[in-house]
């Protein structure tokens, strides 16, 4: 698990995540399975958890002009109450099962946006009832296997919010996320002195992709980044399907 194969994709995995956590549509969900090609999917999950949490800092900073409070107020607790869930039942899921679940929730989601009438989003309040089921899946998947983006998005895209403030909640939302995973992850052996070793290594190549992905948010049109949110949904749903399906 040293050689160059190994490295190559577990520097691009960590540019993925930071990336991501600079706001880029959906990219650091593949950060996972493209380090699954060297290694168990758990492990690469436990490996890549402090990465993502370090690049998160760096996303904070990036975005900490630039969020919605009431999504946060209704997310963080529901999130919580799905991480402990996700802790509390992880010797009796199915990670399989879930990863399919999810992937069908986000394709259905994401032809809906594509298939309806092109009309703009208009800015609306976010519902407290939704969002705390929303939030609790995102919690739950984002625990299970790193997926939290599917459930987390068909409940924030439909508010109409600007770009910045889209990828800054959400940065937001996933850093208080991955922080608590920490300890559960720790206390199931997810996360070791092996790998922390080489997380270390790839956390400043994360932070640096983060303000790739700063940058990226704020060159691209408003319309078209929203698209590519819609897309890179589709895309990574049906990834889970695929992969889900071959750990059931």
């Amino acid at each position: 698990m040293d050689g160059g194969l190994f490295w190559t994709l577990a520097v691009l995995s960590a540019i993925l995540v930071g990336m991501g956590k600079g706001g880029m549509p959906v990219v650091g969900m593949l950060s996972v399975p493209v380090l699954a090609q060297v290694m168990h999917p758990v492990a690469a999950a436990g490996l890549l958890l402090p990465v993502y949490v370090v690049s998160d800092m760096f996303g904070l900073y990036a975005y900490r002009h630039a969020f919605d409070r009431r999504i946060l107020a209704i997310m963080i607790p529901s999130m919580t109450i799905g991480v402990v869930l996700g802790y509390l039942t992880a010797t009796v899921v199915s990670e399989g099962w879930v990863t399919v679940l999810i992937g069908v929730i986000g394709v259905i989601f994401a032809l809906n946006l594509l298939l309806r009438r092109k009309t703009k989003a208009q800015a609306r309040k976010a519902e407290i009832a939704p969002g705390l089921f929303w939030g609790t899946l995102t919690g739950f998947t984002s625990f299970v296997s790193h997926s939290g983006g599917p459930p987390y998005q068909v409940y924030t895209l439909p508010l109409g919010l600007q770009k910045a403030v889209f990828a800054g909640t959400s940065t937001i939302a996933f850093a208080y996320c991955n922080a608590i995973k920490l300890i559960p992850y720790y206390m199931l052996d997810q996360i070791n002195l092996a790998s922390l070793e080489k997380a270390i290594v790839l956390m400043p190549v994360a932070a640096g992709a983060v303000f790739l992905g700063v940058y990226l948010v704020k060159l691209l049109p408003e319309k078209l980044f929203f698209q590519l949110v819609t897309w890179a949904l589709l895309l990574v749903s049906l990834k889970l399907i695929w992969d889900g399906a071959h750990l059931v």
